[in-house]
């Protein structure tokens, strides 16, 4: 007798075909990919068994870009064409990345756009192309491990990358023919390398210091829910400015000038990443530089010295540290386990710093290279549906607040740092002024409290609101972030329904230094933001006040009052006029609270007249129904 396969209504009968995916980690000196082979995430190594690939691209002129391992080695010949280190260019604008990265070798080219192009000999270039043909080369990896197109992947980002980072990014897997999946922190993708939802709920802090940039992040783990409780960090801090102060050290000791050759710099910085390399196995490091006139200088770098070279720069990542343990509203005791992520890690003085301010262990199981990848490929993984029992949750937050201009100038938050996402909130706001049609809505991102002090991302216009009385416009404004960071805004007036939005696509994102000084600003200008604050919020009141009043005693003055009714609202309201630009909010109160008071009966009596003007010709049994 034969057998019939039973399956549940909508089930298919046939097993389901697994998605090719991929997890990448996109990084300032290295990449990797990664993907799920024989239920294990796993690096895919190229031809000669390297599961890192150099973060470098060398342009040629008529041929395709050389990337990767070559494109490193030929950097001391041709350092002007060969480009490294570009993540720390993504989304940032020109003079951004002036301020932030000292001793460029190459050569930038500003456009209309604000986007800058690196000149090379092929064509001129931004980050985000230089990027993409990294990308195209892990993709490649993917595919021919896998055997046939990928179907997506995960990307992996600092934590404390902005909207305009996260969107140079996306822009580049575009550019690559990669599907992204999801862009994920970094932190959160090493700790699902860690599976640490299954070994151990708690309080985790995932430590990741890369090539150029620093996270730091605090994640509770329970019953599968990796929920990121706060971050902080560096977007151009790590391993390359450890190798520049060892550079410099040795221009110094070597009796070089700083204005030496781009060839000669490059061989530099190259025998310092090596010296800094070597020292987490040995004591001691033999240099032997070569200088431009064709003399060699020999020395020697110990690890004492490297530890006087780098302490300063170890010492600016536990800065973060600790205001992210204030931002989580936890203490050190709290956290159970460090995880320890990044090449830089390995750095014996490291460990030892961060080991000495957490004072409690750190995880160092999996390879700090690949850590990140072998998270964002199990991520991926899911995302593909290859996983359907999974049911593991990640909850990112966004590293600085997001908000709107109100009148006056201030910043209204509506969603607050360190918030899980995705995320989506709304709120409602009204028109200021009687008969207005249209609404001016000003996305911002920071922490103070007035528009000047913060970032501006966008500006767009809703119209065709219906003309009404100040204050009974209804006006809705939805932010959403996306489980990739990204932000979208729409504006709608909910009695006519007329709508507007934007997503946000700024050309350039904050510098590192930026970001730090809006949150150290926040907490240094508290007080005054807030006496700024009151006093804009009592300008604005008094500006609507004498507005209101002006034109009620122009229309029912006469009508309503009688000589000395007027002449004391009068008074009052000239008192408010005269105060409403002084710097005491308290003033402006108080003269605002007795223009109310004398105009009390007058608003009475105007309200009055006007329920007799619209009952006028009517019956009362037409409303009692």
């Amino acid at each position: 007798m034969a057998l019939l396969q039973i399956s549940e209504p909508g089930e298919s009968q046939q097993q389901t075909q697994q998605r090719r995916a991929a997890g990448i980690d996109l990084g300032t000196t290295n990449s990797l990919v990664a993907t799920m082979l024989n239920g294990a995430a796993q690096t895919i190594p190229d031809r000669q068994g390297r599961y890192l690939l150099p973060s470098v691209v060398r342009y040629t002129s008529g041929d395709a870009p050389i990337v990767g391992h070559d494109a490193k080695d030929s950097a001391f010949e041709d350092p002007l064409n060969t480009l490294a280190s570009v993540k720390r260019f993504m989304g940032r604008g020109l003079a951004d990345i002036q301020k932030a990265v000292k001793n460029l070798p190459c050569e930038f080219v500003n456009t209309d756009s604000g986007i800058p192009r690196i000149h090379t000999v092929a064509k001129d270039v931004s980050a985000v192309e230089v990027s993409a043909e990294i990308l195209k080369v892990l993709k490649g990896r993917a595919e021919k491990c896998l055997g046939g197109d990928l179907y997506g992947a995960v990307i992996t980002v600092p934590a404390y990358f902005d909207d305009a980072q996260r969107q140079a990014t996306k822009d580049a897997a575009r550019l690559a023919g990669i599907r992204v999946l999801r862009l994920l922190n970094e932190p959160t993708a090493a700790a699902v390398a860690y599976g640490l939802d299954h070994k151990a709920e708690g309080v985790h802090a995932v430590y990741d210091l890369g090539g150029g940039t620093f996270d730091i992040s605090i994640l509770r783990f329970s019953k599968g829910v990796f929920e990121v409780l706060a971050t902080a960090g560096d977007t151009a801090l790590g391993g390359d400015d450890m190798d520049k102060s060892i550079a410099e050290w040795i221009i110094q000791e070597a009796g070089l000038s700083y204005d030496i050759s781009p060839k000669i710099l490059r061989r530099i910085m190259h025998d310092a990443t090596k010296a800094k390399e070597a020292l987490t196995d040995t004591d001691s490091v033999a240099l032997d530089i070569q200088r431009p006139d064709g003399t060699h200088w020999h020395g020697t770098l110990t690890t004492e010295k490297l530890g006087e070279l780098i302490d300063p720069l170890i010492k600016k990542t536990l800065m973060p540290c600790q205001r992210v343990l204030a931002d989580a509203a936890i203490s050190k005791e709290d956290i159970k386990d460090v995880v320890m992520v990044g090449g830089v890690t390995r750095i014996p003085r490291v460990r030892e710093l961060v080991s000495h301010f957490f004072d409690c262990r750190l995880l160092e199981g999996i390879d700090p290279d690949k850590a990140v990848a072998i998270g964002a490929a199990i991520q991926a993984d899911i995302l593909a549906g290859n996983r359907p029992d999974n049911e593991m949750l990640l909850l990112d937050v966004i590293p600085l607040s997001l908000g709107i201009e109100t009148m006056g100038g201030l910043v209204e938050k509506i969603i607050p740092r360190n918030t899980s996402i995705p995320i989506l909130k709304t709120q409602e706001f009204t028109t200021y002024k009687d008969g207005q049609t249209a609404m001016m809505i000003h996305v911002v991102q920071g922490e103070r409290e007035l528009v000047t002090d913060c970032r501006s991302l966008a500006r767009f216009e809703l119209r065709g609101i219906p003309a009404m009385t100040a204050g009974v416009a209804r006006i809705q404004v939805t932010y959403q972030v996306d489980a990739d960071g990204l932000l979208s805004v729409s504006a709608r007036e909910l009695t006519s329904g007329v709508e507007s939005s934007i997503e946000i696509k700024p050309s350039y994102g904050l510098t590192d230094l930026e970001i730090e000084r809006m949150l150290r600003d926040s907490l240094s200008y508290a007080q005054d933001d807030i006496d700024s604050r009151q006093l804009r919020e009592q300008q604005v009141e008094a500006v609507r006040i004498i507005e209101a009043v002006t034109a009620a005693l122009a229309e029912d003055g006469a009508g309503l009052l009688d000589e000395q009714q007027r002449r004391d609202i009068e008074i009052a309201l000239d008192v408010v006029k005269k105060v409403q630009q002084d710097k005491d909010h308290r003033a402006i109160k108080r003269a605002i609270e007795k223009l109310e008071r004398v105009s009390a009966d007058f608003a009475a009596h105007r309200m009055n007249a006007a329920i007799k003007r619209a009952l006028a010709g009517h019956k009362l049994e037409e409303f009692s129904n």
